[in-house]
């Protein structure tokens, strides 16, 4: 479909004594942000690692704007893991560089910019920071490339509540207008306000797709609300 960004197409990733996803039918539009919403274990992470080409499915497809996850999806593609991944010994500036050689659509003036928002040191090095520092560092990083698609997996789950507001203040307010922010998170409440669009997934399935506004319009109940009825949490 020609206003969505991604597609999958009976998705399917089996592991060994487990089907992780199980035919999954799905479009994400363009210009939309979207929260792939379920408890642990539902699938999100295997279905973000099939979008970023990290997992190959073990059948069915999935496409990011018509093409298989590869070198020209990466392009375009900003991801957010769970865990991070830097290297320990590096400072700030250091990193800043390596994704500036790295990414042709990376910002350094916006990098440094969030970087004195959220009161981080570039000179500072990895290894001298909090577990949340690093977290904040990483999401910079990710937010200063002018992707048309943003995947973040859990990126408030390890920066404490307090923090919560203004690590989502900096996502939407440094996302490349026009793209796609895919979110997965299972804080339904503190990303609620900021999305247009909910997936609910559950062991390897599809459960709900809808826009925020039915879901209120229809239901007359918050996506919080209506997940943990679905999910008896």
């Amino acid at each position: 479909m020609e206003n969505s960004i991604v597609e999958c197409r009976n998705l399917t990733k089996v592991f060994p004594g487990c089907v992780a996803l199980s035919s999954v039918n799905l479009s994400i539009p363009k210009g939309q942000i979207v929260g792939l919403l379920g408890p642990n274990g539902s699938g999100k992470s295997t279905m973000i690692k099939l979008i970023n080409g990290l997992l190959t499915p073990t059948s069915g497809e999935v496409t990011i704007k018509g093409m298989k996850p590869g070198v020209e999806t990466k392009k375009i593609v900003s991801y957010l893991p769970e865990r991070t991944y830097l290297n320990d010994w590096m400072s700030v500036q250091n990193l800043i560089d390596y994704f500036g050689d790295f990414y042709a659509n990376f910002r350094k003036e916006k990098a440094y910019d969030m970087l004195q928002r959220l009161h981080i040191n570039p000179n500072d090095r990895l290894k001298t920071m909090s577990k949340g520092t690093k977290e904040k560092v990483q999401l910079i990083l990710v937010m200063s490339r002018e992707a048309e698609l943003y995947v973040l997996d859990e990126p408030i789950g390890g920066v404490d509540p307090a923090a919560r507001d203004y690590i989502l203040d900096t996502i939407i307010s440094n996302y490349t207008e026009n793209a796609t922010l895919l979110i997965s998170t299972h804080l339904i409440t503190d990303v609620e306000k900021i999305l247009d669009g909910v997936i609910f997934i559950n062991k390897g399935n599809i459960v709900l797709t809808s826009t925020v506004d039915a879901i209120r319009e229809k239901e007359n109940k918050s996506v919080d609300t209506l997940f943990r009825e679905v999910f008896k949490c």
